[in-house]
This record gives structure tokens, C-alpha cells and sequence, in this order.
């Protein structure tokens, strides 16, 4: 159960990353609606980590919950901010899912 809450507060740094993104496209009232929504996906997040952490490995869990976040932020990034896609960025996209799987699989929690 606390691997599904870890993966749900990786979603939300992805969420809270994504939500600083429009903070920089907007301004006005709306740059303030994303900067609340950055705010509660943050609080969010952090919650639900701290929540995860108290069974697992400090150290897994906080690898895990930055590569969700690195992975999906670098995926949002491409779908919706149009940030450049390449091999290389593709591959490592690639390498750290494989690492993020990886330390859930040697994880003894």
C-alpha cells in the first residue's frame, strides 16, 4: 500500500511541477489559481511522502518520488511546454524508469 501512496506523491510533484510551468506563462489572477494549485499539489505530495516513508527506506522512497517526478515532469515537459525530444533525452527518460523500477524491486520493504 505505501508503494501506490508513493507513486500517487510522485504524481503530484509532477503535478506541482507542471503547475510552476503555467506560473510562468500566465499572469494576472490566473498566474495566482496556479500558483494555489502549486502550492496544495506540493503540500500534497509532501504528505503522502512522508507517509510512505514511515515503512519504507528513507533513502528508496525519496529516490523513487524524484524519478517519478523527474520522468514525468521531463514527459509533461514534451507533451505540453514543448521542450525539445531527442535520443538522448528519450534514453535517459528510459534509463531512470529502469532505475526507479529496479530500486523498487531490491527494495526489502
Amino acid at each position: 500500500m505505501n508503494w501506490i501512496i508513493l507513486i500517487i506523491a510522485g504524481l503530484f510533484e509532477v503535478a506541482f511541477a507542471a503547475c510552476l510551468g503555467k506560473v510562468k506563462e500566465t499572469s494576472g489572477s490566473e498566474m495566482y489559481w496556479w500558483f494555489t494549485a502549486f502550492l496544495v499539489s506540493l503540500s500534497i505530495s509532501m504528505l503522502l511522502l512522508i507517509k510512505a516513508t514511515q515503512t519504507l527506506p528513507i533513502g528508496t522512497a525519496y529516490a523513487v518520488w524524484t524519478g517519478i517526478g523527474a520522468v514525468g515532469t521531463a514527459i509533461m515537459g514534451i507533451f505540453f511546454f514543448k521542450d525539445p525530444v531527442n535520443f538522448w533525452r528519450i534514453f535517459f527518460i528510459i534509463t531512470l524508469i529502469g532505475s526507479v523500477v529496479g530500486l523498487k524491486f531490491v527494495s526489502h520493504s
